[in-house]
């Protein structure tokens, strides 16, 4: 038995195809066509190709258009290896007027080649690919589905922007799981309802199969068109967080953004997101990593400001007197400040709040030793100090 009859028998008896739509006499899938007015999509004509090029190091067209952005998503079999089939594509773009989605459906196994057409006609005349998980499970299945019907997979070689990875550089700190649907109940605010969930998608296809009733891939075909709108949403949603990161209300957030910046290499963008992220709760957090940027830099000086400000309003603990003390030793050559910054730091790590975990404990012992080596430098600048140094070292 070969996979084509396997596919059929796990689908039903070919004798349901009897039962098909008119269309599939025609020798093509089905394609359903879905518009959205463009007052549900604010800002997404808008969206600029350099705010696009900080969020990813993806390749982007030279002319960037966001009406030549096709957002892309696949409903599939999920039998896993080379028995997956995307049975149904959907291919979503703005225009002037609005967003417009085209599903291809594939009521049986052998019109597959026609969807597959239709998905390359598609995608043919876009610049770019927007997904979720495009990159590891859409756009490598396709491939796979072109290669077993001997079709060319040149369509799909082209820029790819996949959004899973920026909302996982923006969010995860915050959400911690960064799927589509609680993106859009927790960051877009738009919780669906009746949603069919996407474990369920297989089956339901397989009891059509069976079925050939048409109305039991109703919940799929909403399912699949309003993940491809919410793409373009989100979009739109994350160009104004690069955009104006002034106005994003999270302090993890902003926080995350500088860090995805500054991932990407733009630092000045990055200190502009730590220094908002120091209001919240994240501030500790933020002014470590803005002293980090600008000594990564070589503005150390700059960074000892920071250092010097987190330690006056008590935030993050002994790190930043670490970090002051080892720039007055080497930055500004002064062992002494560095001393005492340093047993600063152990009378920190002494009070009682603390607790002596292992943690502590290895700050402790680090501590320790920079104080008995800054104390031996010293000495060593002025002997009288050594018979001193000596009688501790006994102690």
């Amino acid at each position: 038995m070969n996979l084509r009859e396997k596919l059929r028998a796990v689908g039903g008896s070919s004798g349901a195809g009897r039962d098909r739509a008119p269309a599939q006499e025609n020798r093509d899938c089905k394609h359903l066509a879905v518009f959205r007015p463009l007052a549900e999509f604010p800002g997404a004509l808008a969206v600029r190709r350099e705010t696009v090029a900080k969020m990813s190091q993806a390749e982007l067209p030279e002319r960037f258009d966001p009406r030549r952005i096709l957002y892309l998503d696949t409903e599939t079999t999920g039998l896993g290896g080379s028995g997956t089939v995307a049975f149904l594509v959907g291919l979503g773009y703005l225009t002037e007027r609005g967003f417009e989605v085209h599903q291809f459906l594939m009521r049986d196994y052998d019109e597959e080649p026609y969807l597959l057409r239709h998905v390359a006609a598609g995608l043919d005349r876009f610049d770019m690919i927007c997904t979720f998980n495009g990159r590891t499970f859409d756009v490598p299945l396709l491939e796979s589905r072109f290669l077993m019907n001997r079709m060319g997979r040149e369509c799909l070689e082209k820029p790819h922007l996949d959004l899973l990875h920026v909302a996982r550089r923006l969010w995860k700190l915050r959400l911690g799981r960064c799927n589509l649907g609680r993106l859009e109940e927790v960051i877009l605010g738009k919780p669906r309802v009746d949603d069919l969930p996407g474990s369920e998608v297989p089956q339901r296809y397989f009891d059509y199969l069976k079925t050939r009733q048409e109305f039991m891939l109703q919940d799929i075909l909403d399912h699949n068109a309003q993940d491809i709108a919410t793409l373009c949403v989100l979009l739109t949603h994350m160009a104004e967080m690069y955009d104006h990161p002034e106005g994003i209300a999270a302090s993890e957030d902003v926080y995350s953004l500088g860090r995805a910046l500054e991932k990407f290499d733009h630092p000045e963008e990055a200190r502009r997101c730590y220094r908002l992220a120091t209001r919240g709760k994240m501030g500790a957090e933020a002014s470590a990593a803005l002293a980090h940027s600008y000594r990564r830099a070589g503005d150390r000086a700059e960074a000892a400001e920071i250092w010097r400000e987190m330690i006056r309003t008590h935030r993050g603990g002994v790190g930043p007197y670490i970090e002051l003390a080892k720039y007055q030793e080497h930055g500004q050559r002064d062992p002494g400040a560095a001393l005492e910054t340093t047993e600063k730091a152990l009378m920190l790590l002494s009070e009682a709040r603390l607790t002596s975990d292992d943690t502590v404990q290895g700050a402790q012992n680090e501590l320790q030793y920079r104080r008995q080596r800054l104390k031996r430098k010293l000495a060593k600048a002025d002997p009288r100090e050594a018979p001193l140094e000596k009688e501790e070292e006994m102690d």
